[in-house]
């Protein structure tokens, strides 16, 4: 039976899998069956070194083939909250190292997917990440590609847009506040509201938009393991 690691940075993104696949929880991990594979789901943490020490972990598991299933931020506004990102390939920021995922299914990959720890919301920046081909943000694909690729093991990554980078809504206090595992630290979110309570609505309009990504590429990734 072939073995998948579907690896998602934080809870929110982790979720919908174990809903999805009725996965059970065994140790760090959860387990479960999409169709005929073999499903390992692991929470990763935010971050470049999470998800690198992450993958080393579950490669130890005899895994086959290695998923990034999570969100990410557009760097076109005019692509559509919701929307599928399946990269035709992942650049790591702090290295320029490029890295061609395995795909999977019928899906048509299209533009760059650019990771690192920073948060980006320079328009400007932004404007030249888009004329060189990218079309989303995240932190951790490209770490998650070159554990697998130094270990021989094929990977490939359903990210969906959940917001857009410099957009607005999510700025360095907001980003700072968020704990490994993509929840709030409570006293911090509540000084974060006292400040100005009509940031209220842009947390709600963040949660109600995350929501449609998760499952997005929550799907998405589960699809694909048809192709397996």
């Amino acid at each position: 039976m072939t073995r998948v690691a579907m690896l998602a940075p934080m809870q929110h993104e982790l979720r919908p899998l174990v809903r999805r696949l009725s996965l059970t929880p065994d140790g760090d991990a959860h387990r479960g069956r999409a169709g005929d594979v073999e499903v390992v789901a692991v929470l990763t943490n935010i971050g470049m070194d999470a998800a690198a020490d992450a993958t080393t972990e579950v490669l130890h598991l005899g895994v086959d083939h290695v998923m990034v299933v999570g969100i990410a931020g557009g760097v076109d506004p005019g692509i559509e909250i919701g929307a599928l990102i399946v990269p035709e390939s992942v650049i790591d920021r702090s290295t320029g190292d490029v890295f061609a995922p395995h795909h999977l299914g019928g899906i048509q990959p299209r533009g760059t997917l650019s990771c690192g720890d920073d948060l980006i919301v320079d328009p400007d920046i932004l404007a030249e990440m888009s004329a060189t081909g990218v079309v989303a943000l995240d932190m951790e694909t490209a770490a998650v590609a070159a554990v697998c690729e130094r270990n021989g093991r094929p990977w490939s990554v359903y990210r969906s847009i959940s917001d857009h980078a410099g957009g607005g809504l999510i700025d360095d206090e907001l980003f700072a506040m968020t704990r490994p595992d993509g929840s709030a630290d409570p006293d911090a979110l509540a000084r974060y509201l006292a400040a100005d309570p009509r940031r209220g609505e842009v947390l709600d309009r963040l949660a109600r938009d995350m929501t449609v990504a998760t499952e997005a590429a929550a799907e998405a990734a589960i699809l694909a393991c048809a192709s397996l």
